[in-house]
């Protein structure tokens, strides 16, 4: 018997959502800095970290049918993005642990989530190219390093911007400044989110490589396109870096750049095609 999605994943999207959301509004610890204050909403944001990762499993397994196949869309696109997004989030939460961030992470996981299970997408025969996983699985790895990469870029802009405000003499004191409650300098939360988006081109490349060598015929459509546009904004930016040193703002323009088109690559595409047209789109 083949289990619709919307009813296999019914539980770990709810319970995912549910994690999520209660994460999101936890109030902040009178005693933020006292070590295992914030242990509690840790262990929540995990249970919806985890509810969520059954859901993908289950949303992308194609449950029952005559055929191995795979299920995919916009939504489940982005379910995966952010997933990855928080799980680079929690490696480095020792250093990263903010709360307007953590709060953002898990509102966006709940959101996600609740698309994916609403919108789960097509099933896809896996029998066209046996190196098509791979070709999924590179590129919801792209966005995931992608995403990543804003959320460094998001936090090193805002660093920057409190480094040039300065307090006048009888106002409160501004918290700390990112870049000390990270606990690293500036130039290497810089160079960090520079290694993400290196990670990421690299990962788009073979993703765009794979496809290029395995599709059959070769079709030159809107996702192809957006993809090819946002790896040549990408190329541009890493060696601008390299070569003309690209800092700041600049180089966080070109990432932002970068992202919208492979966004639309692929999440923008299949929007318009599964819900706006409501047209079988292909993979």
């Amino acid at each position: 018997m083949i289990l619709s999605p919307a009813l296999s994943t019914a539980w770990p999207s709810g319970l995912a959502v549910l994690a999520y959301l209660a994460a999101s509004a936890w109030p902040q610890p009178a005693e933020a800095d006292r070590p295992g204050a914030a242990r509690p909403v840790w262990m929540v944001l995990g249970l919806g970290w985890v509810a969520q990762a059954v859901a993908i499993v289950l949303d992308a397994l194609v449950l029952g049918g005559p055929d191995p196949g795979g299920r995919f869309g916009f939504a489940p696109a982005l379910s995966v993005t952010v997933w990855l997004v928080l799980a680079v989030y929690a490696l480095e939460s020792r250093r990263l642990d903010l709360v307007v961030v953590r709060r953002v992470l898990a509102a966006l996981g709940a959101i996600v989530v609740a698309l994916a299970w609403i919108f789960p997408g097509q099933t896809h025969p896996l029998g066209g190219s046996p190196w098509a996983p791979l070709h999924w699985l590179l590129g919801f790895a792209s966005y995931g390093l992608f995403g990543t990469a804003l959320l460094h870029a998001g936090l090193l802009q805002h660093a920057e911007r409190q480094m040039r405000t300065r307090p006048v003499s009888g106002q409160v004191p501004a918290p700390r400044p990112i870049g000390q409650a990270l606990g690293m300098p500036l130039l290497r939360l810089e160079a960090l989110t520079l290694r993400f988006v290196a990670a990421g081109f690299v990962m788009l490349s073979l993703t765009l490589l794979l496809g290029a060598a395995f599709a059959n015929p070769w079709r030159w459509d809107h996702k192809t396109v957006f993809s090819v546009l946002s790896w040549l904004v990408f190329a541009t930016l890493l060696v601008g870096r390299a070569r003309f040193g690209w800092r700041g703002s600049q180089a966080i323009r070109w990432l932002v750049a970068g992202s919208l088109l492979l966004l639309l690559a692929y999440v923008g595409s299949r929007f318009v095609m599964e819900v706006l047209l409501h047209r079988p789109a292909t993979v």
